[in-house]
């Protein structure tokens, strides 16, 4: 398992059988331990441990194995930033496949090939550092308002448990109706959903106030704090008088 981390650091893209390739140049004896040769990465090899992890479980994997990435390395764990992607793939599938697996499907192309079937992957990143903490797919037609819903009640606990506090970091399809009861056992930084006639409102009350506090020469910003779907939270709008060049963007 720990070869193919390395393997992924530079030779993803080649095939199985040429993993030995890679190692052969490699101080084997300080990566890993004495006695370990190229050859032992053979693809049958790799192959075996593969259906081990799947057997295992992927997600749990990386988990317990980013876990102790934030003390080993003194990575600061206190703010955690979620998002998808979608990743398109090419050629014929069999859609009579097992029912624990994924389906790959048409969906909202965020790679901008809403032609190809895909799949959506979650990934969970420590802000600091950018260190991959927990990662899921899903099918390709998958929502983002779904996906964050289920990671936010499955981070209740973890955040409960934790020494020092901890914050959820994603955009606007957190923050939903649908997923206010998670919400409220976290702390959480997002972006209020355009859809949502308070954040109209409360752009249109700091427009029309004189209540901005500035930030630097070019920015300020208007704070409102309040009750929304059952929880108390602090509200930002931001203004700034620089322009943006939207030919250079």
């Amino acid at each position: 398992m720990a070869g193919m981390i390395l393997n992924g650091l530079g030779f993803s893209d080649k095939p199985l059988n040429l993993t030995p390739n890679f190692f052969s140049t490699k101080a084997l004896g300080r990566l890993f331990r004495e006695g370990v040769k190229a050859e032992h990465f053979n693809r049958h090899t790799l192959g075996k441990v593969l259906d081990q992890v799947y057997e295992y479980d992927c997600e749990r994997l990386l988990f317990e194995l980013a876990s102790c990435a934030p003390t080993r390395e003194r990575i600061n764990p206190e703010f955690m930033s979620e998002d998808t992607t979608s990743y398109s793939l090419t050629g014929e599938y069999n859609e009579d496949t097992d029912e624990a697996t994924i389906k790959i499907t048409h969906g909202y192309s965020k790679d901008l090939r809403p032609d190809l079937k895909q799949v959506v992957q979650e990934l969970l990143v420590s802000q600091d550092g950018g260190v991959p903490l927990m990662m899921k797919c899903f099918d390709g037609n998958a929502s983002d308002n779904k996906i964050f819903k289920e990671r936010s009640k499955s981070l209740i606990e973890p955040f409960k448990q934790a020494e020092n506090p901890r914050y959820l970091i994603a955009d606007s399809k957190l923050y939903h109706e649908g997923n206010a009861e998670n919400l409220r056992a976290l702390n959480f930084i997002t972006r209020i959903p355009s859809t949502l006639n308070e954040e109209r409102n409360t752009i249109l009350e700091a427009l029309s106030c004189h209540r901005w506090e500035a930030l630097d020469a070019e920015n300020k910003y208007f704070t409102k704090v309040f009750s929304h779907y059952g929880i108390t939270q602090r509200w930002l709008v931001v203004y700034s008088n620089k322009l943006c060049c939207w030919d250079k963007c």
